[in-house]
């Protein structure tokens, strides 16, 4: 796979460089989960099925969109396209990204200059004349977008995993007959959700959680869909 070439934007090195819309499926091909965030849990549990996994040196939560069931796998990429009608922000964000200033808290705008979406000749310019154009502004609000959500997002799992609310859990899938196991996998008790107090539960709802812990335990059933298409393409 090519190796990533990261640098900092620059309206004069990069003017005229060109970016296609599009996820970078070379990429995507070996990855079976990606992180996501809770803003998008509702169109994600529509096509994949969600997990959090644990940070063994931090012991902290991530939460993510399983697209494979075991790693290395993709099973929404079909050659070189993305087969699945939504991807999430962290694919699409893809080939810029944000890197925080180490002094300051400010984040700088980065490219992959490998990537496969970069180019002079198709797609998006992002500068004119020296400026941003209005689609390089449309891409670096996402990217600020993106951070945000993200922050809100490891405030929500770190509520459910102080309330312990997430469960170390197998998932057991029937792959033409014969079952495999899941591990290392994390999800939302349902049975505790259930048994919280009054209280807690009127918490979970004054701080907006409860659309996605419901779309979370919603996309468990999309398990079965993986299972689907593992059988069709083996």
């Amino acid at each position: 796979m090519a190796e990533q070439q990261v640098q900092p934007l620059h309206n004069e090195k990069h003017a005229n460089i060109k970016i296609q819309n599009g996820i970078n499926i070379e990429f995507m091909k070996t990855q079976h989960l990606v992180p996501v965030v809770a803003h998008e849990f509702a169109r994600i549990a529509n096509e994949f099925p969600m997990a959090f996994v644990k940070n063994n040196e931090t012991g902290q939560f991530q939460a993510v969109a399983m697209f494979g069931l075991e790693p290395g796998e993709n099973l929404f990429v079909d050659g070189d396209k993305w087969t699945a009608s939504f991807a999430p922000m962290a694919t699409t964000r893809y080939p810029l990204g944000l890197v925080k200033h180490p002094e300051q808290d400010q984040f700088g705008i980065v490219i992959d200059e490998a990537s496969p979406l970069v180019g002079e000749e198709t797609g998006n310019a992002l500068f004119e004349n020296g400026e941003e154009t209005d689609y390089l502004k449309r891409r670096k609000e996402a990217l600020v977008s993106f951070i945000e959500f993200s922050q809100v997002t490891d405030a929500f799992t770190k509520f459910l995993a102080d309330k312990e609310l997430l469960v170390a859990q197998t998932l057991t899938v029937d792959i033409k007959g014969e079952k495999k196991d899941i591990n290392g996998i994390y999800l939302i008790d349902e049975k505790k959700l259930n048994e919280l107090s009054d209280e807690a539960f009127l918490e979970l709802r004054k701080r907006g959680y409860l659309a996605p812990i419901y779309s979370f335990l919603t996309s468990t059933h999309q398990v079965a869909r993986l299972a689907r298409l593992k059988a069709q393409q083996a």
